[in-house]
């Protein structure tokens, strides 16, 4: 989706944040309504255009006749919710043999990466009039009741309504004979009508991520039923009734509070899963508790009830509850009873019982770190995500613990690691512990009182006190050489002092002054609450610098330096303070804390020194890497890494990957933006621009696919993607100004890289004969029979994915634990995820039969029918195309029920 050309502007976008504008720019020309990008054969694609609402009342208004043959449909829902219901009612006019139509919001995204809902909240009655319907998409929207038009689509045999507000489903629910596949994760179902149980097509109910506490015992009459997800409700029990579903393959009911399960279940004759993880079950029947089938981690089994009876009119306290969620954004509730939550994502939260006085709807989001909600100080390092948890503000009757699973930091000496959150519109830390599970995988825990916004944090070691009228002493427990003394009536009300100490490596400074002797003391930065000054002078101690010593230095070597704020730069004040030497220690007084420095050195200027000085100890040395995978070169990976893990990094890329040589050594600042450009001589396009921020500890990179205006039927591509520091500048004027100039020292530019489109597979050279279209090659994904799956097919399903990747890589065999490093290595990109995955899958899969048949499988089960149903169409065409090459080649029979034509009665 990034764009690289030789010689002509990119065509499409690469960063997340723009890529909607990314296919807009892509399709810019050719996107005219009527136009073959927007509507092919019996297709109508308007989900990916802004405007999709106004294109297709234009269309309508234009009466094509193409419109009769539309039997698929995807629009946008990311609408003006009155120009969507006047534009939906015209379908029903316009589109009479529509079959599917897919309404989904979630294209979307705020400027935190985060799936936005679309508009929708009801569909015109006239809808019903869609006699030929069979699957319909409403995922991702806005409705809090069910359309009433929808009980009347009596041809419906797929509904999709995750991620809604819906609180209930209508009774009239069970007049849809035809339904088989009813998908409604993510909402807020408390109850189940009885007419449930008259659906008796139905194969498939996810009500996942719901508020339902019981089942209606209708819900046994699902004769057809073949998979039902429950996960993640408040159910207690189980209704005996669940033992008429006779055709039940897969039943899924992890994180519940379940206590017991009827012993019917194991007598289920096609039963091949039961999922009970993380359950309150204390006893299983033994006949589920050795099945292979059933998952019963996570429940007390075994454990005996408390020892000593509670006394007569004592109330019983239940087991705490405990739910396991499995996504980035979600929602849960918090009763007095309290409970224990595990997120996938890398975070654990324990309510004890009594922190809430009433049931508490609790949010989260895993949030991309960036610039504005990652507060750090000149020396710390980011290790996390940021997790924020909602209601904010919201006080807790007892602290709720919080672990964080972080990147380990590669320095510990002297620095800590901790948790920073927000208060009252300031950040502070928290007292945190950490916990080791592996020497990889580190918590952070610590106690909040309430919410807001948490992330790790990795700090120089800190101390702190509180400074009494009567004074006090306060040292650092990393260098206890640094010492502050408060005299008696330094302060005439009590208040906070913290100290930070930063080491230096000496090495450092000899190389920036060019002198073999220089050495500096430790970095010591001192701030308080309170007024900005003391009232009687504040004694600070420094060591001297490494190799001095005070019966030996020369004085006039020796400079105090002085951090002012808040323009950052460095006095002398040797001479504005009186030094006090020991052996080993030298002592001055301040009335004002800032940061102090004490260098060793012959030059005699030496703030400007200090300044570059200051922020050589701030910078990371890394490398810029541009690689294109091997099977589809279009694919490029863009990374920056520290110089210590390239070529590791390397060495493990370069199995699926390929491209130049890493760029030269850079330097940068945490939480310092930077952006990569596609272009050619010159940035000439605002499109093609990559958006990163640097962090340390984090993954910083990013997978696009780039594209050309060029015929690659001839020859290969050649471009180049450049670095610059920055955002990306509003005016390209600025950019191609800064890449004519990338050699000055204060230039944005960092890096080139070259970029090489491969001339196309199996292409003809000029002059052999001009092919009728360009494909990419197949991926041996089916049989000339079946129909293939190309690279362009298979992209196309990714690009239609979304948030629902995870869902159809668990149903594609894929373990859990691959999901999570797909995650964690690709976090800042959707895309990347979404292609990693379905690529190296498909890569496994290469000659062997039945891929192809367990794709279409895996997204039906994925709630993905739309999506299937288009791989299907792919391979009847493929099919038709091989039936007839054969028939016209002489290898196929001749069908004897046909008529001779008059050539051959001829003949």
């Amino acid at each position: 989706m990034a764009a690289v050309a030789e010689g002509l502007e990119p065509e499409a976008a690469a960063t997340e944040d723009a890529a909607q504008d990314a296919v807009d720019a892509v399709d810019a020309v050719d996107a005219e309504p009527g136009d073959p990008p927007l509507l092919v054969g019996s297709r109508l694609s308007l989900d990916l255009y802004p405007g999709g609402c106004q294109r297709l009342r234009h269309l309508c208004a234009r009466q094509s006749p193409q419109l009769l043959e539309v039997q698929f449909m995807q629009l946008s829902s990311h609408e003006d919710p009155r120009l969507l219901e006047t534009t939906l009612a015209q379908v029903p006019c316009s589109l009479r043999h529509l079959r599917s139509l897919v309404l989904r919001g979630g294209q979307q995204r705020d400027v935190l990466g985060a799936c936005l809902r679309g508009s929708l909240t009801t569909l015109p009655a006239g809808l019903s009039g869609l006699t030929h319907l069979a699957h319909l998409d409403l995922s991702f929207n806005s409705l809090e009741t069910l359309p009433g038009c929808i009980p009347q689509m009596h041809g419906l045999s797929t509904l999709l309504l995750s991620h809604n507000h819906l609180s209930e489903l209508p009774e009239a629910l069970g007049a849809l004979p035809a339904l088989t596949f009813l998908y409604a994760t993510h909402n807020c179902l408390r109850t189940l009508p009885k007419a449930l149980g008259a659906l008796s097509t139905l194969q498939c109910l996810d009500l996942s991520q719901n508020l339902l506490d019981t089942l209606p015992p209708e819900i046994g009459g699902l004769s057809s039923l073949t998979e039902l997800n429950l996960a993640s409700n408040r159910l207690q029990s189980l209704p005996a009734s669940l033992a008429g579903l006779r055709s039940l393959r897969l039943l899924v009911l992890h994180s519940n509070l379940l206590t017991s399960v009827p012993t019917s279940l194991a007598h289920l004759p096609l039963l091949t899963r039961l999922d009970l993880r993380d359950n309150q079950l204390r006893d299983v029947p033994p006949e589920l508790l050795d099945a292979p089938f059933v998952r019963l981690r996570g429940n007390p089994l075994g454990e005996a009830p408390p020892a000593l009876p509670s006394p007569p009119g004592t109330p019983t306290i239940p087991e705490m509850p405990r739910l396991f969620l499995n996504s980035d954004l979600d929602s849960f509730l918090v009763t007095p009873q309290g409970c224990s939550v595990t997120l996938a994502c890398g975070v654990r939260l324990q309510f004890p019982a009594g922190a809430t006085a009433t049931p508490v709807s609790i949010r989260y989001r895993l949030r991309l770190p960036e610039p504005r909600l990652v507060p750090l100080g000149p020396h710390d390092s980011l290790l996390s995500h940021v997790l924020e948890l909602q209601p904010h503000g919201v006080a807790f009757q007892q602290e709720v613990g919080l672990w964080l699973l972080f990147v380990p930091p590669r320095a510990r000496r002297c620095r800590e690691v901790v948790v920073r959150t927000l208060n009252d519109d300031s950040w502070s830390d928290l007292e945190t512990h950490l916990e080791e599970e592996t020497p990889k995988r580190l918590w952070a825990h610590c106690q909040v009182p309430h919410f807001s916004w948490f992330l790790v944090v990795s700090r120089p070691a800190s101390n702190a006190c509180l400074v009494p009228p009567e004074g006090t002493l306060l040292y650092s427990s990393g260098h206890p050489g640094v010492k502050v003394t408060f005299p008696p009536g330094a302060t005439d009300e009590p208040r906070q002092v913290y100290m930070q100490v930063v080491r230096v490596a000496s090495g450092e400074l000899r190389a920036l002054l060019e002198e073999p002797g220089a050495a500096a003391s430790p970095l010591l930065c001192l701030s308080q609450s309170g007024p900005p000054s003391f009232l009687q002078p504040v004694t600070v101690q420094l060591p001297l610098p490494p190799g001095v010593t005070g019966l030996s230095l020369d004085r006039s070597c020796l400079h105090l330096l002085y951090r002012t704020p808040p323009e950052a730069t460095w006095d002398d004040i040797t001479t504005q303070v009186a030094l006090e030497l020991t052996h080993l220690y030298a002592r001055f007084r301040v009335t004002h804390f800032s940061w102090y420095w004490l260098w060793y050195t012959a030059k005699t200027r030496v703030e400007g020194l200090a300044r570059k000085a200051w922020e050589r100890l701030r910078l990371h040395r890394v490398s810029l890497i541009a690689l294109q995978r091997r099977r589809d070169p279009e694919q490029v990976l863009l990374q920056c890494l520290p110089l210590s893990k390239v070529d590791a990094t390397l060495r493990r890329l370069l199995e699926r990957y390929r491209g130049p040589e890493p760029s030269d050594t850079v330097e940068m600042f945490e939480g310092e933006k930077f952006f990569a450009a596609f272009e050619k001589d010159r940035p000439d396009c605002v499109r093609g621009r990559v958006c990163f921020v640097f962090y340390s500890h984090l993954k910083n990179v990013k997978e696009v696919y780039v594209t050309t205006t060029l015929d690659r039927q001839a020859r290969a591509v050649r471009g180049q993607v450049s670095f610059y520091r920055g955002a990306v500048p509003e005016d390209v004027a600025e950019e191609a100004e800064a890449a004519r100039h990338r050699k000055g020292t204060d230039s944005p530019w960092m890096a080139t890289l070259p970029i090489k489109l491969p001339r196309l597979r199996g292409s003809k050279a000029p002059g052999q004969g001009q092919g009728t279209s360009l494909s990419l090659a197949p991926l041996n994904l089916g049989d000339a029979e079946t129909g293939f799956l190309t690279q362009s097919n298979l992209l196309n399903v990714a690009g239609r994915l979304g948030p629902d990747w995870p869902a159809v890589a668990l149903h594609l065999g894929m373990p859990y634990r691959e999901l999570q490093r797909i995650r964690h290595e690709f976090r800042d990109d959707l895309d990347g995820q979404i292609r990693h995955m379905l690529f190296s899958w498909a890569e496994r899969q290469a000659g062997q039969p039945g891929a192809v048949g367990r794709l279409v499988q895996a997204l039906e089960q994925s709630d993905r029918l739309d999506v299937a149903e288009e791989v299907r169409a792919v391979l009847e065409l493929g099919r038709q195309k091989y039936e007839d090459s054969i028939q016209r080649a002489g290898l196929a029979p001749p069908d004897p029920s046909a008529s001779p034509s008059p050539e051959s009665a001829r003949a």
